[in-house]
């Protein structure tokens, strides 16, 4: 007979300690909610205990005895009310949506569903297909962090399984797994290339949706979850969670930080038509925004059937809760928010001084953490890039577009890609920030690859079931002559090089640069530009190929090293007066400055321009020739120097400039000339 008594009510979650645990969760409208807990085998329900409640809407129990380990859900009786939007129904075993671990795995079926139709209450019990909530005891992180400044930042976005599981390196068992990604070959990978974070895709525990089950696909990305706080769980070898804490501390230990990609803008519940496995049990309009005239219609700014509520200051606390979790427990250094501007949406719209950016700016953990928006959703006005404060980042999309569409040969371009090259003060500066908050990529896990940009101009989606209908249709790529796969050496050139002038721009360009994994092997993924699905080889990086394409491997650590040595990229703030330290001349073929009248040129395809570091005698000369033409150009004066130094170019058969000379500069190729104080070598 277990000893039960009114617990903390302050506790959300199970919490263990020396006598029990304290077990707390929050459902305002319940008439009653009780504990269930199971055998260690997660199939036997073995007690029933009522929970005692409190003002404010929180439920509490305390169980001497119980421990680490044990197994537990909840059922909430309520009223049922489609159309009140109220989906109690005490038929259905919910997850604890404070719980940092589960046990067993989610199996789809109708015993799900609140309702079968909809107004009609589903009396089958779900407990069989669901996890069972496990306490859990875990030590805070005692690793020492890198603590790397975005000046020095270089992201890698990487999928935990995708990464490692074809690595032939890594042992077997570790292939795909969070101890993968620690594997010490794994992370020299990292070092050899210049990375300092690696920005992980959603580990939070999620679930395939139904509809990708049915045609036997998986959601491999991840944006689907199902708890906030348990790591994903087919990424561990042991089913211990303490194996993410390694992987973390593994990293640090060689410098680089984690960043994980945070989905706290929907859940896996989906719509009104959806499972009733966690949040929609507790109360469904507390954590779920509705229509207020009709509460069973939810808003859908996702695009996946829901959209949390983070104005409810209950919803509010459990993202702050997440995230703290994974900072002071876990070890993360930072988070990447899917769909952030959902998480500034008040009724009136987006609002850079929502309560939720507030609670960060203030939060003595999370202020101090690295903060990165992806500033767009599909709802009302849910476009914001450049609107999120201080300290926030923001994926910068306009950057990726102009870069792609300069090499591709669009017309009338030069203007913006000066823009966006010198830090998009046109989205940061209006409200105090610099270059260092723009995100610069030229490809991200959603999308095309690197590769594929230079291979494919029409997306190739088949795969996915959605008779090629979903993805981007306009992904500003250049297919050099051929759609997928060629055997002409000429056309591999081309694209070898078109990858290589896409890399320049970006690693020396001011903002923090964010590399998708695969970049560097030349990874394809078959012109599948929405591989969310895609749980194979489409999205897994082929290592067995990696030596073919080592060059682009060095080509990046080539930059990176560049990109160190001048401090124009690491400064914080723009400049606009051409006397500053930090000084920018444009010039045309003649080595004069570019008039206004030759930047809206239309045809001009190409750019040519100075960056000074008066204060260190630096200078670096970079050339950008998008255009089917080579180019004559006359090198300006070196700064620094009699002679400008060739430092690296992505042209084929380079030539070596003489002192005053003209340079030609093949069509589709890019150069970096330097010039420092001191160095009078000949280039």
């Amino acid at each position: 007979m277990l000893t039960s008594y009114r617990g903390d009510h302050q506790l959300l979650g199970a919490t263990a300690s020396d006598k029990g645990v304290n077990f707390c969760v929050y459902a305002p409208k319940a008439k009653r909610v009780t504990l269930c807990l199971f055998d260690k085998s997660g199939h036997s329900e073995v007690n029933r205990i009522g929970m005692f409640r409190h003002e404010g809407g929180n439920w509490s129990l305390f169980i001497e005895g119980a421990k680490v380990g044990d197994l537990y859900g909840y059922r909430v009786d309520g009223e049922y009310s489609a159309e009140k939007g109220l989906l109690f129904n005490a038929n259905k075993l919910l997850l604890d949506p404070y719980c940092r671990d589960f046990f067993g795995e989610f199996t789809w079926s109708e015993r799900h569903f609140c309702h079968l139709p909809v107004g009609h209450l589903n009396p089958s019990d779900n407990a069989c297909d669901m996890p069972k909530s496990k306490v859990t005891a875990i030590e805070k992180y005692q690793g020492k962090r890198p603590k790397t400044p975005w000046s020095k930042t270089v992201i890698y976005e990487c999928h935990v399984k995708g990464a490692t599981v074809r690595h032939p390196d890594i042992p077997s068992k570790h292939q795909g797994k969070y101890l993968g990604i620690a594997e010490q070959t794994f992370i020299d990978h990292l070092k050899h290339i210049g990375v300092t974070a690696i920005e992980l895709l959603p580990v939070h525990a999620f679930i395939n949706e139904q509809f990708l089950t049915t045609k036997g696909l998986k959601n491999y990305w991840g944006y689907n979850s199902l708890n906030f706080f348990t790591p994903h769980k087919s990424y561990l070898v042991n089913d211990d969670i303490n194996e993410f804490k390694v992987m973390v501390e593994r990293l640090h230990q060689a410098g680089i930080e984690v960043i994980l990609d945070v989905v706290f803008n929907h859940t896996a519940e989906g719509g009104l038509d959806g499972p009733t496995i966690s949040f929609k049990g507790f109360d469904n309009l507390t954590y779920y925004s509705t229509l207020p005239s009709k509460p069973n219609v939810y808003i859908n700014d996702t695009g996946c059937g829901n959209t949390m509520n983070i104005s409810n200051p209950v919803v509010l606390r459990l993202v702050l809760d997440s995230l703290r979790y994974w900072v002071e427990y876990m070890g993360v250094d930072g988070f990447r928010f899917d769909l952030a501007t959902i998480l500034a949406r008040q009724a009136s719209g987006f609002s850079n001084q929502h309560a939720f950016l507030q609670a960060i700016h203030q939060d003595p953990v999370l202020s101090k953490v690295k903060l990165i928006a992806e500033p767009w959703d599909i709802g009302p006005g849910g476009y914001q890039l450049g609107q999120f404060p201080s300290p926030w980042r923001e994926w910068n999309d306009k950057y990726r577009d102009t870069v792609r569409r300069f090499w591709r040969g669009d017309e009338g371009v030069l203007p913006e890609l000066a823009m966006r090259i010198h830090g998009s003060s046109d989205l940061f500066e209006h409200n105090l920030r610099g270059p260092l908050n723009s995100i610069n990529f030229l490809t991200s896990h959603d999308g095309f690859s690197l590769f594929d940009w230079t291979a494919y101009e029409h997306k190739h989606n088949e795969a996915n079931g959605e008779a090629n209908r979903d993805g981007h249709s306009e992904n500003f790529s250049f297919n050099c002559g051929v759609e997928g796969f060629s055997a002409d050496p000429q056309i591999n050139e081309l694209r070898l090089s078109m990858q290589k002038n896409a890399l320049l721009t970006l690693f020396l360009s001011k903002g923090i640069p964010m590399i998708c994994a695969g970049t560097e092997m030349a990874h394809t993924q078959n012109g599948n530009n929405n591989a969310y699905c895609q749980d194979n080889c489409t999205s897994w990086l082929a290592w067995k190929n990696h030596q073919q394409h080592h060059m682009l491997t060095f080509f990046i650590q080539d930059l990176l090293a560049l990109r160190k040595q001048f401090a124009a990229f690491s400064h914080s703030f723009y400049v606009h007066d051409s006397d500053s330290r930090f000084a920018v001349n444009w010039f045309n073929e003649q080595a004069k400055p570019l008039s206004p009248e030759q930047w809206r040129e239309p045809s001009r395809k190409w750019l040519s321009y100075t960056i000074t570091d008066q204060q260190l005698g630096q200078s670096l000369l970079i050339i950008l020739n998008a255009s089917e033409n080579a180019l004559q150009i006359k090198l300006p004066l070196s700064a620094f120097s009699s002679h400008w130094q060739q430092a690296i170019t992505t042209a084929v058969e380079p030539q070596r400039p003489e002192l005053d000379s003209y340079l030609q500069v093949p069509a589709k190729s890019a150069w970096i000339f330097t010039s420092i104080k001191g160095d009078e070598k000949h280039g």
